[in-house]
């Protein structure tokens, strides 16, 4: 396994895995050391260039890195030991997967005559995580290290982004070879596709042309696409005047106060939202990959539709929904591309109709489906997150994560993003414990912003060992809990779809969030009253550290408009505001 070489280049794999990470750009790493990846840790030690935070759990630290990278466009980057140290992984992995975000997640392995032994903390690290990252790899021989290094960071963040894993075992670490820069290293043959085909796009752009109700509907593609796609996405809006809605994942591709703008659609997405899908007869899908929070019941789902599908995964075309011109590219250079055409061609759209379709999403935009009812006496969350995003919308650097659950939804729904790259929320796995180490990531990535993590408590308690990575790096991460005491999305589908049966959806000993907080470093804030959420927000947003905001909201509101499970999208479960107005405008199911 030694080289038997000398040279400049060469190094021990400890010391190769550092300068690859060096040479890739990165600057930060989040990890967690263990005996399989010390001499890895021991190189950390003696250079500078890179910041290590140090986790309290590996599943933290993934999402730290996910939080970087959403937050950035760069890839996240973390490393953890062997057995455990790779398992606790999993969970964030899966959740970078189904997310499309860019991580590298380096782990130790025993050494490489140990493997198979059932060594002390050995785990079959590469076939654990197979099915929940993008590629992995087992390096047995350090002369392959660096370039294997360097593959990863390719795949991870060339086509579709994604989760990679390297495992490395303990000898290979310790070995000699040769390093190989990026610019030698055999990448494979992983090269996707960006250029969408020409024809396809003059089919996209000819039926754009005749289009009487049109519809952009965009998701975390264009996001991962870069500030071009979004930038190219609201010259197209505002050039052809079609409306434009976006998934969870999508949010702040277009601006939320772009007068074309009809807010998030699906399972939780506006009623005028929801209805545009379900009449449009053009829908144009930029980077979404018609996930069944989106679809509803798929054979009923936008039923009179011609559907034009833009995505740089080629088997995400035609997976879940049939469409009638699918383009595999990267969005910006077929956004890009469509545009040009379609002006060369006039800039035609068929302007009485689609003034005609506008007049009837007005219709569905009077509903004003997220009203509600304020209580002088209680915080209704919704009110929480009205004050929460007046006292902050302006701040020139604000990001958002999220926990899971109905407070995430509520986010989405009353919370504006104007730019890409502001949101950082769990879509695809809907992995509770997110958003508080995603947090950390964020702040790491912008030590000047703002960074708000609305969460439920019973979301934020699955990971609130971060508080001692936030205390320990100073990060002034807000922790805005919406604490309603229950498990809120479990007790709504409880009162809604089982018969009010409350099997277990709450918890009967929450903490005194106050004195955790301050049992960690940090400072605690408690707020029941409405009359004192806007002063206890300002001094939350005031201070210089970590803060753990407990909101106490109303524990039995319910978070509308909903699509049950397995409905259309004109089938909604709608709130009291305004549904005298409703009745009858789309056959909707009305609560």
């Amino acid at each position: 396994m030694t080289s038997q070489t000398t040279g400049a280049n060469q190094m021990t794999g400890a010391k190769m895995i550092v300068q690859a990470l060096k040479d890739q750009g990165v600057d930060t790493v989040f990890g967690y050391p263990g005996g399989a990846v010390l001499p890895i840790y021991d190189e950390i030690f003696l250079q500078n260039d890179i910041r290590h935070y140090l986790v309290r759990h590996e599943q933290g630290a993934v999402h730290a890195a996910e939080g970087y990278a959403r937050s950035t466009g760069k890839p996240g980057v973390v490393l953890v030991t062997s057995g455990p140290g790779a398992t606790n992984a999993v969970t964030g992995l899966t959740d970078a997967l189904l997310d499309s975000i860019p991580i590298i997640v380096l782990t130790g392995q025993v050494p490489t005559f140990m493997i198979g032994n059932d060594a002390f903390q050995e785990a079959d690290t590469v076939g654990i995580t197979r099915p929940c990252t993008k590629h992995n790899w087992l390096v047995k021989d350090t002369e392959e290290l660096a370039s294997t290094i360097h593959e990863a960071f390719h795949v991870a963040t060339s086509g579709r982004p994604g989760p990679v894993l390297v495992d490395i075992p303990k000898d290979v670490q310790f070995a000699d070879g040769n390093y190989i820069p990026p610019e030698n290293a055999d990448l494979g043959h992983y090269q996707p596709r960006t250029k969408g085909d020409a024809d396809a796009i003059l089919a996209m752009v000819e039926l754009m042309e005749n289009a009487e109700r049109p519809l952009f509907y965009t998701g975390g593609g264009v996001i991962n696409s870069g500030p071009e796609a979004s930038a190219t996405l609201r010259e197209f809006v505002a050039a052809t005047n079609f409306p434009i809605t976006s998934t969870l994942m999508g949010l702040g591709a277009y601006p939320a106060s772009g007068k074309n703008w009809l807010g998030m659609l699906g399972m939780h997405g506006l009623y005028e939202a929801n209805l545009a899908m379900h009449g449009c007869d053009l829908m144009i899908n930029v980077g979404a990959r018609f996930d069944d929070r989106i679809t509803g019941r798929v054979d009923a789902f936008s039923p009179d539709s011609h559907k034009i599908h833009i995505d740089i995964d080629p088997s995400s075309i035609d997976k879940i929904i049939h469409v009638d011109v699918p383009i595999v590219g990267d969005v910006a250079s077929v956004l890009a591309d469509a545009l040009a055409l379609w002006k060369k061609r006039g800039s035609i759209t068929n302007k009485p109709e689609v003034q005609s379709w506008w007049a009837t999403i007005s219709d569905w935009q009077k509903i004003r489906c997220l009203d509600f009812t304020p209580s002088p006496k209680t915080i209704k969350p919704q009110y929480a997150l009205e004050r929460l995003e007046a006292l902050t919308k302006d701040h020139p650097n604000r990001f958002i994560t999220t926990e899971v659950g109905q407070h995430q939804m509520w986010a989405a729904q009353y919370l504006g993003f104007e730019d890409p790259n502001r949101w950082m929320t769990s879509g695809g796995l809907g992995t509770m414990g997110y958003g508080f180490p995603a947090s950390i990531g964020v702040q790491v990535a912008h030590p000047d912003g703002l960074v708000i993590n609305v969460a439920g408590e019973a979301s934020w308690l699955m990971n609130m060992q971060e508080m001692g990575t936030a205390s320990q790096y100073r990060l002034p991460v807000k922790q805005f809990i919406l604490n309603n005491e229950r498990l809120g999305m479990v007790r709504q589908w409880q009162e809604l779809l089982h018969g009010e049966r409350y099997s277990h959806s709450w918890s009967e000993s929450l903490p005194d969030f106050v004195k955790l907080a301050e049992a960690f470093g940090a400072k605690g804030i408690l707020c029941s009253d409405p009359a004192d959420l806007d002063d206890a927000i300002r001094e939350m947003l005031a201070y210089d550290g970590p803060v753990l905001f407990d909101c106490l909201v109303e524990k039995h509101e319910n978070c509308f408009p909903m699509i049950p499970s397995g409905a259309p999208h004109n089938e909604m479960l709608m709130n009291d505001a305004g549904v005298q107005d409703a009745i009858g405008a789309s056959g909707a199911v009305l609560v």
